[in-house]
């Protein structure tokens, strides 16, 4: 449905489609009528209303990760790139239905293998949407690492943590150990840091904002204030 699409220039001067009211209706949509034989029926939708834009912010942000961050890859593929699959994993979960219904674009580091990496990610979805950077639960592994490396470099960690470009549009979130942390005094000056399970921080975004020709240039504005923040869980990756 051509209502889906609408062209805009970013500061780039490339071409690109944003998403627009239509995403948030057709995703309200498959919500109600999460199966099989309704996606099937609203493929066409599907490609117009969600996954288009969606390739086409990737490939609009792929020059100006470029720029500032480029460590991370912008893959514009409709399988395997950095636009989330649609299709849930139902296999170990409660909830059986089939489709996820928001849009998770994830720009992972390029030695990232999955989902846990330190990325940058935008998330749309009707009743909420953000920019998301950090590393969302990592494995145990690369968690010991950054605690490691707040230990040791407390100053630089606060810097980063604590920058005012990063501070004003960003919010640390996530889950973190309520019970004492192994290896660690519990009145450790850095503890609260410590506990963290997630290092990801959010900045909300209004549907105003994500369906604005600005989108593309917003994210970049918002992911180059936290480059500070993830060079240093780069550093510990």
């Amino acid at each position: 449905s051509a209502g889906c699409i609408g062209r805009t220039i970013s500061e780039t001067g490339d071409a690109a489609m944003t998403f627009s009211s239509a995403t948030f209706r057709f995703l309200e949509q498959l919500a109600d009528h999460n199966d099989k034989v309704w996606f099937e029926q609203h493929k066409q939708e599907y490609e117009d209303c969600v996954r288009t834009p969606a390739l086409d912010y990737i490939r609009a942000m792929a020059p100006l990760l470029a720029d500032f961050a480029p460590e991370f890859r912008a893959d514009a593929r409709k399988m395997g790139g950095s636009l989330m699959r649609v299709y849930r994993d139902t296999r170990y979960a409660r909830d059986k239905t089939p489709y996820k219904t928001n849009v998770g674009i994830q720009f992972r580091h390029q030695l990232g293998k999955d989902v846990h990496a330190p990325a940058f990610y935008l998330h749309v979805a009707p009743e909420e949407c953000f920019l998301g950077v950090g590393s969302w639960h990592p494995e145990a592994d690369l968690l010991g690492r950054i605690r490691d490396l707040i230990v040791a470099q407390p100053t630089r960690w606060h810097k980063a943590r604590d920058d005012r470009g990063f501070t004003t549009h960003w919010q640390l979130v996530g889950d973190s150990l309520t019970r004492p942390l192994r290896g660690y005094a519990a009145d450790h000056p850095e503890i609260t840091d410590l506990k963290r399970k997630d290092f990801i921080a959010l900045c909300s975004l209004t549907h105003k904002e994500v369906t604005a020709s600005r989108l593309v240039d917003l994210s970049a504005e918002r992911f180059a204030a936290a480059v500070p923040f993830m060079r240093f869980l780069c550093e510990a990756a």
